[in-house]
């Protein structure tokens, strides 16, 4: 018996977007345990839908989301990004942005691009639940910010909120990071 449609092979359809859910929900979730669960739950919750194979990252993000939201998120005491928290400074006379570095030299050889993957890695990690699932949802996985909202159950300006003030938290640790190595 087809899950999906009765055209199309279940056991195909894991083996071709089995690794790509599964590498979704271990990063939406941060615990392989949790990322089996939410699969089994998507899966189960697109099946029982008669829901079309499109819809299935969004099952798998929103049962990933809801996963690290009730069990990580409660014991880490997230908290919303606040904006001026990760603007970044203005001039001396407060009325423009001081420009970002350019960080485009410098991370050519390969032990930077490895202490560039790690930082990003724990940047990303260290985000409050919602922003990142939504920053990894629109960058990563290229969703739109409809798809976005309705994982997050969220409307879609909070939904392009959520990306922009995550990218910017993003930008101000990598911007301290670069500043701290280039100081070194």
């Amino acid at each position: 018996m087809a899950l999906f449609a009765p055209d199309i092979d279940d056991d195909r359809l894991v083996d071709e977007l089995g690794g790509r859910l599964y590498r979704l929900a271990r990063r939406l979730t941060g615990a392989n345990e949790d990322a089996e669960a939410a699969i089994d739950e998507a899966l189960s919750a697109a099946a029982a839908g008669g829901a079309p194979l499109a819809s299935l990252w969004r099952f798998v993000a929103r049962a990933a989301h809801a996963r690290r939201r009730g069990t990580r998120a409660a014991a880490r005491g997230d908290a919303p990004v606040a904006l001026d928290d990760v603007m970044p400074p203005l001039d001396g006379d407060g009325l423009h942005f001081e420009p970002m570095p350019d960080w485009s030299g410098g991370v050519g050889e390969s032990a930077g691009q490895v202490a560039l993957h790690a930082v990003l890695t724990e940047t990303i990690d260290a985000l409050p639940a919602d922003y990142r699932t939504a920053l990894l949802l629109h960058d990563t996985e290229g969703l739109g910010t409809a798809d976005i909202a309705d994982v997050l159950g969220i409307d879609a300006p909070a939904a392009r909120s959520y990306v922009h003030r995550a990218r910017l938290f993003v930008r101000k640790r990598l911007s301290a990071h670069f500043a701290s190595t280039d100081a070194a």
